[in-house]
Protein backbone atom coordinates (compact mmCIF):
# COMPACT_ATOMS: atom_id res chain seq x y z
CA UNK A 1 0.00 0.00 0.00
CA UNK A 2 2.87 2.47 0.62
CA UNK A 3 4.18 3.02 -2.24
CA UNK A 4 0.95 3.93 -4.13
CA UNK A 5 1.11 7.00 -1.76
CA UNK A 6 2.81 10.14 -3.71
CA UNK A 7 4.23 12.92 -2.05
CA UNK A 8 3.49 16.54 -4.10
CA UNK A 9 4.82 20.14 -3.29
CA UNK A 10 3.19 21.44 -6.79
CA UNK A 11 -0.42 22.35 -7.94
CA UNK A 12 -1.87 22.10 -11.42
CA UNK A 13 -3.65 24.60 -13.08
CA UNK A 14 -5.40 24.46 -16.78
CA UNK A 15 -7.66 26.92 -18.39
CA UNK A 16 -9.88 24.21 -20.34
CA UNK A 17 -12.06 26.83 -21.92
CA UNK A 18 -12.81 30.28 -21.89
CA UNK A 19 -15.12 33.15 -23.62
CA UNK A 20 -12.77 35.87 -22.95
CA UNK A 21 -11.05 38.98 -24.77
CA UNK A 22 -10.34 42.53 -24.51
CA UNK A 23 -12.75 43.10 -27.44
CA UNK A 24 -15.43 41.68 -24.64
CA UNK A 25 -14.99 45.10 -22.42
CA UNK A 26 -14.59 47.27 -25.32
CA UNK A 27 -18.53 46.80 -26.19
CA UNK A 28 -19.97 46.01 -22.92
CA UNK A 29 -18.82 49.43 -22.05
CA UNK A 30 -19.66 51.09 -25.28
CA UNK A 31 -23.42 50.19 -24.65
CA UNK A 32 -23.65 52.95 -22.15
CA UNK A 33 -23.43 55.67 -24.66
CA UNK A 34 -23.89 54.14 -28.17
CA UNK A 35 -26.65 52.22 -27.18
CA UNK A 36 -27.58 49.37 -30.14
CA UNK A 37 -24.67 50.98 -32.09
CA UNK A 38 -22.32 49.61 -30.07
CA UNK A 39 -23.13 46.30 -31.86
CA UNK A 40 -20.31 47.39 -34.23
CA UNK A 41 -17.86 47.00 -31.87
CA UNK A 42 -18.33 43.08 -30.91
CA UNK A 43 -15.49 42.63 -33.30
CA UNK A 44 -13.46 45.52 -32.96
CA UNK A 45 -9.55 45.64 -32.22
CA UNK A 46 -9.05 46.30 -28.73
CA UNK A 47 -5.52 47.72 -29.32
CA UNK A 48 -7.10 50.62 -30.42
CA UNK A 49 -9.27 51.41 -27.28
CA UNK A 50 -6.44 50.87 -24.90
CA UNK A 51 -6.93 53.51 -22.77
CA UNK A 52 -10.91 52.88 -22.81
CA UNK A 53 -9.73 49.68 -20.87
CA UNK A 54 -7.54 51.80 -18.71
CA UNK A 55 -9.81 54.09 -18.10
CA UNK A 56 -13.09 51.54 -16.85
CA UNK A 57 -9.84 50.34 -14.57
CA UNK A 58 -8.63 53.35 -13.00
CA UNK A 59 -11.86 54.69 -12.35
CA UNK A 60 -13.78 51.05 -11.44
CA UNK A 61 -15.74 50.78 -13.61
CA UNK A 62 -16.14 47.11 -13.11
CA UNK A 63 -19.25 45.47 -15.05
CA UNK A 64 -17.82 45.88 -18.73
CA UNK A 65 -15.41 43.28 -17.24
CA UNK A 66 -18.14 40.57 -16.67
CA UNK A 67 -19.08 40.15 -20.13
CA UNK A 68 -16.62 37.03 -20.21
CA UNK A 69 -16.05 33.69 -19.21
CA UNK A 70 -12.97 31.20 -17.86
CA UNK A 71 -13.12 27.80 -16.66
CA UNK A 72 -9.81 26.34 -14.90
CA UNK A 73 -8.93 23.14 -14.13
CA UNK A 74 -7.31 23.02 -10.75
CA UNK A 75 -5.67 20.13 -8.59
CA UNK A 76 -4.34 21.39 -4.81
CA UNK A 77 -4.40 20.15 -1.49
CA UNK A 78 -7.76 20.54 0.02
CA UNK A 79 -7.01 23.61 2.13
CA UNK A 80 -6.39 25.30 -0.49
CA UNK A 81 -10.02 24.94 -1.69
CA UNK A 82 -11.32 25.83 1.28
CA UNK A 83 -9.58 29.41 1.15
CA UNK A 84 -10.53 29.26 -2.42
CA UNK A 85 -14.40 28.82 -2.05
CA UNK A 86 -14.50 31.95 -0.07
CA UNK A 87 -14.55 33.62 -3.45
CA UNK A 88 -18.49 32.75 -3.91
CA UNK A 89 -17.83 34.85 -7.48
CA UNK A 90 -16.96 31.61 -9.23
CA UNK A 91 -18.41 28.85 -10.34
CA UNK A 92 -17.10 25.45 -8.54
CA UNK A 93 -17.91 21.56 -9.09
CA UNK A 94 -15.31 19.92 -6.97
CA UNK A 95 -14.55 15.65 -7.08
CA UNK A 96 -17.23 13.98 -4.79
CA UNK A 97 -15.52 11.20 -2.08
CA UNK A 98 -18.68 9.95 -1.25
CA UNK A 99 -18.70 8.87 -5.29
CA UNK A 100 -15.39 7.95 -5.79
CA UNK A 101 -12.73 6.48 -3.78
CA UNK A 102 -10.18 8.89 -3.08
CA UNK A 103 -6.66 8.41 -4.46
CA UNK A 104 -3.64 8.56 -1.85
CA UNK A 105 -1.79 11.90 -3.21
CA UNK A 106 -0.75 13.99 -0.77
CA UNK A 107 0.41 17.84 0.06
CA UNK A 108 4.25 17.89 1.52
CA UNK A 109 6.03 21.31 1.65
CA UNK A 110 8.47 21.89 -0.66
CA UNK A 111 12.44 22.79 0.15
CA UNK A 112 11.22 26.42 -0.90
CA UNK A 113 8.40 26.27 1.43
CA UNK A 114 9.23 28.90 4.00
CA UNK A 115 8.04 27.45 7.37
CA UNK A 116 8.58 30.11 10.61
CA UNK A 117 5.88 32.67 11.07
CA UNK A 118 7.71 35.32 12.71
CA UNK A 119 5.45 38.94 14.44
CA UNK A 120 1.91 39.51 15.60
CA UNK A 121 -1.19 38.54 13.98
CA UNK A 122 -2.14 41.14 11.09
CA UNK A 123 1.78 41.82 11.21
CA UNK A 124 3.86 39.01 10.76
CA UNK A 125 6.03 37.63 8.00
CA UNK A 126 7.31 33.91 6.92
CA UNK A 127 11.24 33.18 6.80
CA UNK A 128 13.23 29.97 5.72
CA UNK A 129 12.70 27.18 8.38
CA UNK A 130 16.08 25.45 8.91
CA UNK A 131 16.78 22.12 7.22
CA UNK A 132 15.44 19.91 10.82
CA UNK A 133 12.43 22.25 10.32
CA UNK A 134 12.14 21.25 6.97
CA UNK A 135 12.72 17.03 7.23
CA UNK A 136 10.98 17.28 10.52
CA UNK A 137 7.52 18.94 8.57
CA UNK A 138 8.26 16.38 5.72
CA UNK A 139 8.61 13.01 7.64
CA UNK A 140 5.51 14.12 10.22
CA UNK A 141 2.99 14.96 7.39
CA UNK A 142 4.06 11.90 5.31
CA UNK A 143 4.00 10.07 8.55
CA UNK A 144 0.61 10.91 9.45
CA UNK A 145 -0.42 10.29 5.83
CA UNK A 146 0.49 7.28 5.54
CA UNK A 147 -1.41 6.21 9.15
CA UNK A 148 -4.57 8.20 7.95
CA UNK A 149 -4.86 6.54 4.56
CA UNK A 150 -4.65 2.70 5.59
CA UNK A 151 -7.23 3.80 8.10
CA UNK A 152 -9.36 4.85 5.34
CA UNK A 153 -8.74 1.75 3.34
CA UNK A 154 -9.15 -0.51 6.20
CA UNK A 155 -13.02 0.97 6.37
CA UNK A 156 -13.01 0.31 3.08
CA UNK A 157 -12.15 -2.63 2.52
CA UNK A 158 -14.43 -4.01 5.71
CA UNK A 159 -17.48 -2.53 3.80
CA UNK A 160 -17.59 0.92 5.52
CA UNK A 161 -19.54 3.36 3.07
CA UNK A 162 -16.94 6.01 1.38
CA UNK A 163 -18.72 8.93 2.88
CA UNK A 164 -18.16 7.92 6.13
CA UNK A 165 -14.50 6.15 5.57
CA UNK A 166 -13.37 9.61 4.26
CA UNK A 167 -13.53 11.46 7.67
CA UNK A 168 -10.07 10.18 8.60
CA UNK A 169 -8.37 11.77 5.78
CA UNK A 170 -6.25 14.81 6.40
CA UNK A 171 -6.96 18.29 4.54
CA UNK A 172 -3.44 17.71 2.94
CA UNK A 173 -5.31 15.65 0.58
CA UNK A 174 -5.21 16.33 -3.19
CA UNK A 175 -8.54 17.41 -4.33
CA UNK A 176 -9.61 18.52 -8.11
CA UNK A 177 -12.59 20.57 -9.57
CA UNK A 178 -13.79 23.07 -11.95
CA UNK A 179 -13.25 26.81 -11.81
CA UNK A 180 -15.41 28.77 -13.50
CA UNK A 181 -15.05 33.30 -13.53
CA UNK A 182 -15.16 36.36 -15.26
CA UNK A 183 -12.67 38.74 -15.59
CA UNK A 184 -13.65 40.83 -12.53
CA UNK A 185 -14.09 37.81 -10.31
CA UNK A 186 -10.32 36.69 -11.21
CA UNK A 187 -9.16 40.41 -10.48
CA UNK A 188 -11.05 40.40 -6.87
CA UNK A 189 -9.09 36.80 -6.23
CA UNK A 190 -5.92 37.76 -7.53
CA UNK A 191 -5.99 40.85 -5.54
CA UNK A 192 -6.23 38.84 -2.58
CA UNK A 193 -4.50 35.75 -3.01
CA UNK A 194 -1.09 37.36 -4.56
CA UNK A 195 1.64 39.44 -2.96
CA UNK A 196 3.04 41.95 -4.59
CA UNK A 197 5.13 45.24 -3.42
CA UNK A 198 3.49 47.61 -5.85
CA UNK A 199 0.30 46.24 -5.10
CA UNK A 200 -2.86 49.29 -3.64
CA UNK A 201 -4.13 47.26 -0.94
CA UNK A 202 -0.99 44.78 0.92
CA UNK A 203 -2.37 40.90 0.60
CA UNK A 204 -0.63 38.20 2.56
CA UNK A 205 -2.08 34.84 1.07
CA UNK A 206 -1.10 31.33 1.98
CA UNK A 207 1.81 30.49 -0.09
CA UNK A 208 -0.16 27.10 -1.55
CA UNK A 209 -2.93 29.38 -3.03
CA UNK A 210 -1.05 32.03 -4.16
CA UNK A 211 0.87 29.21 -6.62
CA UNK A 212 -2.62 28.39 -7.58
CA UNK A 213 -3.47 32.30 -8.48
CA UNK A 214 0.07 32.60 -10.01
CA UNK A 215 -0.77 30.17 -12.49
CA UNK A 216 -4.33 31.37 -13.48
CA UNK A 217 -3.24 34.78 -13.97
CA UNK A 218 -0.53 33.67 -16.20
CA UNK A 219 -3.44 32.12 -18.27
CA UNK A 220 -5.66 35.01 -18.28
CA UNK A 221 -2.52 37.26 -19.10
CA UNK A 222 -2.54 35.38 -22.57
CA UNK A 223 -6.09 35.87 -23.85
CA UNK A 224 -7.11 39.54 -21.91
CA UNK A 225 -3.57 41.58 -21.82
CA UNK A 226 -4.74 44.24 -22.29
CA UNK A 227 -7.11 43.94 -19.43
CA UNK A 228 -4.61 42.51 -17.34
CA UNK A 229 -1.89 45.32 -18.09
CA UNK A 230 -4.29 47.88 -17.03
CA UNK A 231 -5.09 45.87 -13.59
CA UNK A 232 -0.77 45.87 -13.21
CA UNK A 233 -1.12 49.73 -14.33
CA UNK A 234 -3.64 50.43 -11.43
CA UNK A 235 -1.57 48.61 -8.65
CA UNK A 236 -3.70 45.39 -9.03
CA UNK A 237 -7.18 47.16 -7.59
CA UNK A 238 -10.07 45.11 -8.76
CA UNK A 239 -12.33 46.91 -10.95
Amino acid sequence: MEDQIEFRSDVTVELIKHAASDADVIWAARVSTKGENSLADVQADPERSKGLINFLMRDRHGTPFEHSSMTFYVQAPIFVFREFMRHRTFSYNEESGRYRELRPVFYVPGAERKLVQVGKPGKYDFVEGTPEQHKLAVEATQEACRQAYAAYREMLDAGVAREVARTVLPVGLYSSMYATCNARALMNFLSLRTRRDDSAFPSFPQREIEMVAEKMEEEWAKIMPLTHAAFEANRRVAP
